[in-house]
């Protein structure tokens, strides 16, 4: 009676309707529930959700930083995914990049000039990055072994060794936290380039125009997208597959460094294992969700880091825990992946017929 069938190619406009009936239905689901819970308006729910990201001059900045980070961590693992080598270590990676950057803010202070710290910060933490994705990729391309799960267990590596040095060298005593490094002179910190949120907005948007030039106009971008579709086929054309593979990781990693950087040298000043927040998870599904398109990742960074921030506010707002703004931000995420089933596959009803006897 019910039969579930793979779609031809969808146009994509029909697409973006399916996605948006989804984020609405999702919309609708959460103010229903809210509304629920706490018996306000739904109009109340709508405009609190709004204002957290663009309720002051300051939080608007805030949500373009914070779409820019997650922007950038989308598109260092996008070339990976492209070739199908699955990285889900984006997390230790941007850790790896963070904690070398702390290190040279920690060991150079008063010892080189604050240009030259920043400069040894950047390389360092790009080193790091690539050098902690490069590890699973050499593993991949030698003996074949899961990339998934290699990557994976990489960032709980790279979360214990930045716990133990937030431990090492704790501030204050006692504490179990480094605290923000270099607080009096500001050793190590990066220059304002208009405020404090403007660097990260302006190198994200480099980026991304970098990324799509690179994967749609250069021989490495189409050399990574024939060994996705087929590791033979780009074998029989040439292509030493095993190098494509250990180049685009080292390049999500050096990407993911960079990030790692920018975090601790530009943002938050300071290094723990949740500096990058998860976003190198949710990464994954940006890059998904834009079929590895860095333009329209751009829309879904935005998209989902406005969620979250609504979400936030409104379990604030109304006087309820955060459990309650990430359960509301759960089901929203839920609901935009469920729209591409809907997209990929189509649902045919038929009446169930009669038996003859």
């Amino acid at each position: 009676m019910i039969q579930i069938s793979k779609r031809g190619s969808l146009s994509r406009g029909k697409a973006l309707i399916i996605r948006a009936v989804g984020l609405l239905l999702g919309i609708l689901l959460c103010s229903l529930i809210t509304v629920i819970v706490t018996g306000q308006n739904p109009t109340e729910v709508f405009a609190t959700i709004f204002k957290g990201s663009f309720g002051s001059n300051r939080k608007t900045w805030i949500f373009l930083q914070n779409t820019a980070v997650l922007l950038m961590i989308s598109l260092a693992v996008t070339p990976a995914f492209r070739m199908r080598c699955w990285n889900l270590g984006a997390e230790g990676q941007v850790l790896a990049g963070a904690m070398a950057t702390t290190a040279c803010m920690y060991l150079l202070a008063g010892k080189v000039s604050n240009a030259t710290a920043i400069i040894c910060m950047l390389f360092s933490a790009m080193v790091a990055g690539a050098v902690w994705a490069g590890i699973p990729a050499f593993f991949k391309a030698r003996f074949n072994t899961n990339e998934t799960l290699f990557t994976l267990m990489m960032n709980y590596v790279a979360m214990q060794i930045v716990s133990f040095f937030c431990v090492k060298w704790e501030n204050p005593k006692g504490s179990g936290q480094m605290g923000i490094i270099n607080q009096k002179t500001q050793f190590g910190w990066l220059p304002q380039v208009g405020n404090r949120y403007l660097l990260v907005i302006i190198l994200a948007v480099v980026l991304t125009l970098f990324m799509f030039f690179y994967l749609n106009s250069t021989k490495h971008g189409f050399e990574l997208t024939v060994v996705g579709e087929s590791e033979r086929t780009a074998r029989y054309v040439g292509i030493k597959v095993e190098r494509v593979i250990i180049r685009t990781m080292l390049l999500s990693g050096l990407i993911c460094g960079l990030t790692g950087f920018l975090l601790v040298g530009g943002i938050n000043h300071n290094v723990s294992s949740e500096i990058a927040g998860g976003q190198g998870f949710t990464a994954v599904m940006v890059s998904w969700l834009a079929k590895f398109n860095p333009i329209i990742m751009v829309l879904f960074s935005a998209l989902l880091i406005f969620l979250g921030a609504g979400a936030k506010e409104l379990a604030t707002g109304l006087g309820l825990n955060q459990s309650f703004g990430e359960m509301l931000t759960a089901i929203l995420i839920f609901f935009i992946i469920g729209s591409e089933f809907f997209i990929n596959y189509k649902i045919s009803f038929h009446k169930k017929e009669r038996e003859v006897k």
